[in-house]
């Protein structure tokens, strides 16, 4: 199966899995699912493509461990993730841009965390980028570590084994072996769309506040001035 690079050869799912195996897929999820290194790894493409390939046969892995090893990795990145936000704390929104963080993707985060609570750790496993900082900005909140637990525990089955399994299952139709990279570049369109959303949701936003803060303000002499026409 020959797959489309979706950018760099090393970025590409088909290669990754058949340059490192099942151990390097375990490895990309942990570091996606908690690392600040990670969010720039292709999670849900390389997920989908794993389960296509042990379906096809070219993955010599049983279905249940490849989910199982999956989903552990997801649970364990996030961990390592919140214990990261909490040891690292406030600290964490004073750190300097590089190439590999940038603090507009914390900024994010903290949005979406504080949008949609405990929930978020389950909604941004989903949302590429968002989904390496959600578990670290947890962290950071001090989110109490029984719920994050739980909530840690539910994203990385829905995902990890989620995902996993739509690949497995689409794998055995021909149109997708036929058609799989059109389906992988669907795939990271439909990831892409939430992040789509939010930036022009926050453009939108902050063209309104600076529309806000332009318009005349109507002070208390001009009010009485209209008072009396």
């Amino acid at each position: 199966m020959n797959t489309l690079a979706l950018g760099p050869s090393w970025l590409d799912p088909d290669y990754l899995i058949q340059t490192f195996g099942l151990i390097g897929v375990l490895v990309i999820v942990f570091a996606e699912s908690g690392l600040l290194i990670g969010f720039f790894l292709p999670g849900d493409s390389l997920l989908f493509t794993t389960g296509l390939l042990v379906t096809t046969g070219k993955l010599d892995t049983p279905l249940w461990l490849v989910c199982t090893l999956v989903v552990l990795a997801a649970i364990i990145g996030d961990q390592v993730g919140y214990l990261f936000g909490r040891k690292v704390g406030p600290a964490l929104f004073k750190r300097p841009d590089s190439k590999l963080f940038k603090q507009e993707n914390v900024e994010k985060a903290h949005e979406f965390f504080e949008k949609h609570g405990p929930k978020s750790l389950i909604l941004a496993r989903f949302v590429p980028i968002v989904r390496t900082f959600t578990p670290i900005i947890a962290g950071v909140s001090r989110m109490n570590y029984r719920s994050f637990i739980t909530f840690n525990i539910i994203g990385g089955l829905l995902w990890g084994a989620g995902v996993t399994l739509l690949g497995a299952s689409l794998g055995k139709i021909e149109f997708v072996h036929q058609h799989i990279e059109a389906i992988l570049i669907l795939i990271v369109l439909i990831s892409v769309v939430p992040i789509v959303i939010e930036y022009l949701r926050a453009r939108s936003q902050s063209k309104k506040a600076a529309r806000t803060e332009g318009a005349p303000q109507d002070t208390s002499a001009e009010r009485g001035r209209h008072a009396k026409r």
